[in-house]
Order: structure tokens, then C-alpha cells, then sequence
């Protein structure tokens, strides 16, 4: 406890990790803003909820394991008489909107403010933003109430994961033909799911989507942007550009690989804030998607614990709506693109609560349906497999038999990165349509997509959501073979890390068969539900 009677949350300094200058100067304090508090539950979540097929209503989350109202009218008369303002409440997330001037921000939560201009790895310009100093304080009433206080920061917080040839690219897939090469259920299209992306950033031209999936023969797929946080869905005048890739390449592997699903684009911005109010109107949504993909992320070592803190609640609350949320691994190999060279994973792929989706090079031919061989995606020091083992979360308990390496310089171990894969490499990459014209694009981007369409695949035969497939999936793991459903890949490595049999930190347990894959979950989904 400070001397003036507030309690200190931890976790809560800022991080930097992107090229920045600073600006010298405060922002407007006089200008009004908004902050998000995570409260806690009422109940703690049981671990079957999150770890098992079964599957709890959005209500009946909100009732049992939400916010209690008492702590929402605590958090109202104590913020109140300060110049804060509640103006959202939200019980099943257990997320308040805060709003006041930044003086008064700064004031009750006890952090100054800087300005600085940097780099947004979804935009093409330079952005302002500002960042606290300091770590976050609290109301000594509002101790153990309020968990997480996201949104004094206004800094970019994730990059984009897609990976594009120098030249001319080895081969090019569509995304139809892997699925067809990752056998994919044929009877499946994902009718009656809802595939969830949340972009960061960019925009997808209507054009561009009519005539990618027109040349694959297929209808297009009902796709839906929902704008959060102020985010403008509007695509700016001239060519499209590779800053417009990411969401463009994600709607178009999802529509081509689950065509008959539901896509719902949430764009949102990339603060932390944008992107927890991002992944709260996915995961919250009503009916919920069977699946969310997210095709970004960071080095975990640059998160904040407040925003993960708030992050890892929402993916336990998608496990218990049964939702499965899929997010790449990273294209920078086993650095996570960190200066000091070190083993680093990004989040959020390294929750596990996500299934994290690494890379793979794959050579085969669509035409017979043969894969001839497929290796660890490694084309150099910022174009290969994320992978390594967190510094944040400790092994989960469906990890154990994985094998997974000890955290550099110690003896202890972490949860591994990746869970699965699928091909990656940007010379043998995916062909999408962008500006009117055929690329090739690759990264664990392109991977993370067509794992979420899968995965809507598989719900759709099962007749039922998944949730968190890897306690299904890890289920009869061994040390030097995968589960059955799965191509294990066994050469190459990712820096830090060689391929093996079995799992490893290259590409989990390896790319998919989904016949295979659903005749094990066929089994499992039921006699643990």
C-alpha cells in the first residue's frame, strides 16, 4: 500500500518494444477518455468448464461466474465523487467502461503520462500515442475488486504474422486445395457455424473478396464487419497495400475454407484496449462463434500483465462458451523477433487457453492430393515457425507427456509453442487476391485462418463445439509420436529449437488430417462431454 491509502496492481508498468521517439511533452489532461477495468468473478470458473467439451450459456456465465452487481455499484461510489464516470457495465465479461478526463485518470490511478510517436505495424504512417510511467494504482476499496485497469496506454500492442517471397515464390496453393491436401471432412463446409476474425487494422475491398472466391467457384460466404473502439471500416482511396493484407487474407482463407460458415470481421484498433474490447464483442457475441482467429501477436515479454490478465479471462470464457480460439505462433522463429537473440513465443498464442498454430514448408501436389514432404518453416531469421516455451504460463497439465524444453538458463519448463500447424512458408505460400491481383503470401497468419476453418469443419460433422482442443488432442500423445489425426513433421528447426518426432517447438504436433482428426474427436468430444 502507497502513503496516500492505494494499493499498487501488479504487473502493471508499461513496455516498450517498437521503434519509438519520445515527444517531450504531456498529453491534453483536459480531454476526456475511457479506460477498461476488469473486475473479479463471483465464483471462480471450474476447471471443467474450460478443460472439457462441456459447454455453459452466455447467461448462465454472467449469473454464476460474472461480475457481482454489488462490485460494479462499489466500483460506481468510489470512482464517482473522483470525476470518473461509469458508463458500461458489462456482467458476463465483467468488463467497466471508465470515463473521465486524464487528469482525473491519472490522478485516481496514480500514473503520469508521456507522449511518444512510433511505429504501428498495421499502418503504413507513423502514430502518436501515449504510455504511463510507473505502475498502475487503485482505491485501497476497490483491493481485489478491480484486477486489471487497460486503456491509460494508447501504444501499439501487436504486429500482423503473414510472411511475403523476396522473388518468385516456389509454389503457390489455394487455400481449397489444402484443404484437400489436409483432408479436410468432405462432407463438411461449416453450415451453422460462425467464424470470428478480429483485425487490428487495414481493410478488405468488397471487390477483391467477389472475385477471389468467383475464381474458386465458390458463392461467397456471408461475411460480416462489426466495427469496436471507433475503429473506421472504411478503405482509404488508392491501391491496396500489404497493411490491408492481413485482414483481406484472413476473410478469404476462412470464406474458402469453411464457405458455408458465417464470418464476422470485428475490426477494432491495436491499443490494448481496442483489441480487449476486440476480443470481448468475439468471444461475448450472441449465438458465439465455434471459432476465432487471430493472426497476430507480439513477444509476450511486451505485454503488460494487466492486459494479459484481462486477455487470458476472456479465453476462459471462450472455453466455457465452447469456442476455440486459434492464433499464430510467429514468423521470427525462435527470437519472436527480440533484439537480445534469446529463445522468446508470442502472445497470444502462448495462453493456453489458445491453440496456438505454428508453420510448416510443404511440398505436394494438389492434383493426386500427395504430399511429398513437409519440413519446419524456416527461411531465415525473420521468416520461420515461432516456437519456444512461455515465461509467463506454467505447463499445462495435457502438456505433460509433450516434452516440452526447460525456459532458457533454468530448470523449469513452461507451456510449449506451438500446439499445431499448417504450411506457412512464404515460398510455397497461399494465393489470395489483393488490389485486383494475384499474390502469394505465407506466415502462421495464413495458418491460423485455415485452423479455424477447420476447426468449424469439425464441429459441423460433430454436431457440437469443441472449445479447447487441446486436452483432446494431447490425449494419447507419447514421447516420440503424435496424436493420431496429425502429420507429424520431424525436420527442420526454427532457430533454437530442431524437429523431432513427437512434439516439439517448431510445429507442435504437426499439420492436420481432418478425417482422421475427427474420427478422434468423434470419440473423445463425446466421452468426456
Amino acid at each position: 500500500m502507497t502513503n496516500d491509502g492505494r494499493v499498487v496492481l501488479g504487473g502493471s508498468e508499461s513496455h516498450r518494444w517498437l521503434p519509438e521517439r519520445p515527444l517531450g511533452t504531456s498529453p491534453t489532461m483536459g480531454a476526456t477518455t475511457r479506460v477498461t477495468l476488469l473486475l473479479r468473478r463471483r465464483a471462480p470458473l471450474p476447471t471443467t468448464l474450460v478443460q472439457t467439451p462441456e459447454v455453459i450459456s452466455g447467461d448462465d456465465l454472467a449469473q454464476r461466474f460474472g461480475a457481482d452487481p454489488d462490485d460494479v455499484a462499489l466500483v460506481r461510489r468510489v470512482l464517482n465523487p473522483l470525476g470518473l464516470r461509469v458508463t458500461e457495465a458489462d456482467p458476463e465479461s465483467r468488463l467497466v467502461t471508465v470515463e473521465g478526463t486524464l487528469a482525473a485518470l491519472t490522478s485516481v490511478f496514480g500514473s503520469s503520462l508521456e507522449l511518444f510517436e512510433g511505429v504501428d505495424p498495421f499502418r503504413p504512417e507513423p502514430v502518436r500515442y501515449r504510455r504511463h510511467a510507473g505502475e498502475v494504482q487503485l482505491p485501497a476499496e476497490l483491493d481485489g475488486v478491480v484486477l486489471s485497469v487497460v486503456g491509460l496506454d494508447t501504444q501499439p500492442v501487436a504486429r500482423p504474422e503473414f510472411s511475403t517471397p523476396d522473388n518468385a515464390p516456389r509454389r503457390t496453393y489455394s487455400a481449397v486445395e489444402l484443404g484437400h491436401l489436409y483432408r479436410f471432412p468432405a462432407d463438411a463446409d461449416g453450415t451453422g457455424q460462425r467464424l470470428a476474425v478480429v483485425s487490428l487494422g487495414g481493410s478488405c475491398r468488397e471487390q477483391d473478396l467477389d472475385d477471389y472466391f468467383a475464381e474458386l467457384g465458390l458463392a461467397k460466404p456471408r461475411i460480416t464487419h462489426i466495427p469496436v473502439d471507433g475503429a473506421d471500416l472504411t478503405p482509404p482511396p488508392g491501391p491496396a497495400t500489404r497493411f490491408d493484407l492481413e485482414m483481406t487474407l484472413d476473410l478469404q482463407i476462412s470464406g474458402a475454407l469453411a464457405p458455408g460458415a458465417e464470418i464476422l470481421n470485428y475490426v477494432t484498433r491495436n491499443t490494448g484496449q481496442g483489441i480487449l474490447l476486440g476480443l470481448r464483442a468475439a468471444v461475448h457475441a450472441s449465438p458465439p462463434p465455434t471459432a476465432i482467429s487471430l493472426s497476430w501477436g507480439s513477444p509476450e515479454i511486451t505485454y503488460s500483465g494487466q492486459l494479459a490478465l484481462a486477455m487470458h479471462d476472456l479465453f476462459e470464457d471462450a472455453a466455457a462458451l465452447g469456442i476455440t480460439v486459434c492464433a499464430a505462433s510467429g514468423d521470427s522463429g525462435s527470437t519472436s523477433g527480440m533484439a537480445d537473440g534469446g529463445p522468446h513465443v508470442n502472445y497470444p498464442a502462448s495462453d493456453p487457453c489458445v491453440l496456438a498454430c505454428g508453420g510448416t514448408t510443404l511440398i505436394a501436389d494438389p492434383a493426386t492430393g500427395t504430399i511429398h514432404a513437409e519440413t519446419t518453416w524456416n527461411t531465415g531469421a525473420t521468416s520461420a515457425s515461432g516456437g519456444g516455451v512461455s515465461g509467463v504460463f506454467d505447463l499445462p497439465e495435457w502438456q505433460a507427456r509433450a516434452e516440452v524444453p526447460t525456459r532458457s538458463g533454468t530448470d523449469e519448463t513452461g507451456r510449449g509453442v506451438p500446439d499445431v500447424a499448417a504450411n506457412a512458408d512464404n515460398n510455397t505460400g497461399y494465393r489470395v487476391l489483393l488490389g485486383g491481383e494475384p499474390i502469394c503470401v505465407g506466415g502462421t497468419s495464413a495458418a491460423t485462418p485455415l485452423w479455424a476453418a477447420l476447426v468449424c469443419r469439425l464441429a459441423q460433422s460433430l454436431g457440437r463445439p469443441l472449445g479447447l482442443l487441446q486436452p483432446l488432442i494431447y490425449q494419447d500423445l507419447q514421447g516420440d509420436s503424435v496424436t493420431a489425426g496429425f502429420r507429424d513433421v520431424v525436420l527442420g528447426d526454427n532457430g533454437a529449437y530442431a524437429a523431432r518426432p513427437g512434439w516439439d517447438p517448431n510445429t507442435g504436433l504437426g499439420s492436420p488430417h481432418g478425417e482422421d482428426l475427427l474420427v478422434v474427436l468423434r470419440e473423445r468430444a463425446v466421452t468426456t462431454g
